[in-house]
């Protein structure tokens, strides 16, 4: 009697997916956000004129940061259909 091969299991590339796409978009918000309120520290420090740049660079990260994940998310949208095929 011939053992057939195990199929592997269709969950990993789910699995495997979901975590790409968590850190993906994890990063996709804190880089903007994070270089947004360091240089917007820096700034409100040198010209005196705090919580100003803070708030205009961290309004513009949030801008930037939708942008992308809109973008990533048809991304990965299709990559997820196209899983099973």
């Amino acid at each position: 009697m011939q053992d057939k091969p195990k199929k592997q299991s269709t969950d990993h590339g789910y699995y495997v997916l979901g975590v790409k796409i968590m850190l993906d978009m994890g990063f996709s918000i804190a880089v903007p956000a994070v270089a947004a309120a360091l240089l917007g520290q820096y700034l409100d420090e040198k010209y005196d004129r705090a919580p100003l740049f803070i708030i205009l660079l961290l309004v513009n990260a949030f801008l930037i940061s939708a942008r992308i994940i809109i973008t990533k998310a048809k991304r990965y949208g299709k990559e997820y259909e196209n899983l099973d095929k």
